[in-house]
C-alpha cells in the first residue's frame, strides 16, 4: 500500500508536468510596468515580481483550461495556504504551489514552506498533496518573459529535508534528486527536524 501511495505522488506530479507544459507554449510575455515609471528598470530578484508572476501561472491556468484540459483552476486562497493554485479534472483535485526561478541568477538554496505548516496540513488531510511547480523567468527592463524549457516540479514528501534553523523552513534547491519515501516517515522527518516548532506526536 506504501508503495501505490508513493506512486500516486509520482502520478500526480507526472500529470501536473503535462499541463504545464502546454501552458508554457501559451504564456505570454508582459511588461510590469510603463518605462516612464521604471526608467532604469526592474532590480533583478524574484522578489520584485514573484507575485506577480505567480498571478499570472495561475489566472492563465484557469482562462485556458479547456486548452490545458482541465474542468477549472481555482487561486483565490488566504496568503496562509500552502497552495495558490486548486487544479480540477472531474473528481479530482490538484493542489500547486507556484515558484519563481530567474534564469540570469545561480540555482541556490531556498526556503520551500514551514515546517509547522507543512505538518500541520499533512496530518490533518491524509489525502491532500502538495505540488510545487517551478517557473523560470527572464527579466529584461520592466519585461517579464518565461523561459519555455525550464519547469521542475516536486513533492514536499520527497525532498532532501534540511530545515533552515532560522526560521524553521525547509530549504532545497528547485531542482533536487527526489528521495522517496512514505507519508509516515516524511511526517517523521519533520518532526526530528523542526528545532523552534513542538510538533506534537500522534
Amino acid at each position: 500500500m506504501t508503495d501505490a501511495k508513493i506512486q500516486t505522488v509520482k502520478d500526480e506530479i507526472k500529470f501536473v508536468e503535462g499541463i504545464f507544459r502546454k501552458l508554457l507554449k501559451i504564456l505570454p510575455s508582459f511588461n510590469v510596468t510603463d518605462e516612464k515609471i521604471l526608467p532604469y528598470g526592474l532590480k533583478p530578484h524574484t522578489r520584485s515580481i514573484s507575485w506577480l508572476v505567480e498571478q499570472v501561472v495561475t489566472q492563465q491556468t484557469k482562462f485556458n483550461a479547456k486548452t490545458l484540459g482541465i474542468e477549472d483552476a481555482a487561486f483565490e486562497f488566504p496568503d496562509t495556504c500552502l497552495h495558490d493554485c486548486e487544479i480540477k479534472v472531474g473528481k479530482r483535485s490538484y493542489f500547486v504551489n507556484v515558484k519563481i526561478h530567474n534564469m540570469a541568477g545561480k540555482e541556490n538554496k531556498n526556503d520551500i514552506a514551514a515546517v509547522e505548516k507543512l505538518y500541520m496540513q499533512y496530518s490533518a488531510e491524509p489525502s491532500y498533496n502538495l505540488i510545487y511547480a517551478c517557473f523560470g523567468v527572464h527579466f529584461k527592463n520592466v519585461n517579464i518573459s518565461f523561459d519555455a524549457q525550464y519547469l521542475n516540479l516536486f513533492s514536499p514528501q520527497f525532498l532532501p529535508i534540511y530545515v533552515n534553523p532560522r526560521n524553521d523552513k525547509i530549504q532545497a534547491f528547485y531542482h533536487h534528486e527526489p528521495e522517496l519515501r512514505s507519508r509516515a516517515e516524511f511526517l517523521e522527518l519533520l518532526r526530528q527536524s523542526s528545532r523552534s516548532i513542538v510538533l506534537k506526536r500522534k
